[in-house]
């Protein structure tokens, strides 16, 4: 009966956290709303508010080829987080962990011989 009673009081403090947690960011929303300053001015809905009249056409055209670097660039990084965690805990890992971290090194290199050999990292197109 008190273990069963425990586990309602911990959702409930759950709960009880988003509630308030919602309530606060409505507040503010609120509080800003209507504490705000609020201007009309000729230009005030035109881009760049800087005074600068836009000209041509702002849509730009970027090659899939940055956004492939780029998502390359975030998985080896996110790896490099686990080698920077596995480096801290390396004398709590012992020789196991130490040939887990050899494999992982190794399945990298291996991802990266295979971006190499797909010629995914090429920027000239074929």
């Amino acid at each position: 009966m008190l273990q069963n009673t425990l586990e309602i009081t911990e959702y409930l403090s759950f709960f009880y956290f988003i509630f308030f947690s919602l309530l606060f960011c409505f507040f503010m929303l609120f509080a800003s709303w209507f504490l705000g300053g609020r201007s009309l001015s000729r230009y005030k809905n035109t881009p760049f508010e800087s005074g600068i009249v836009p000209v041509g056409n702002t849509y730009l055209h970027f090659s899939v080829k940055f956004y492939l670097i780029a998502m390359f660039f975030v998985i080896f990084d996110v790896e490099a987080l686990y080698l920077y965690a596995w480096s801290v805990s390396i004398v709590e890992s012992g020789w196991t962990g130490f040939f887990e971290a050899t494999v992982f090194i190794l399945f990298l290199l291996l991802s990266l011989f295979y971006l190499i050999r797909i010629k995914a990292l090429n920027w000239i197109s074929s």
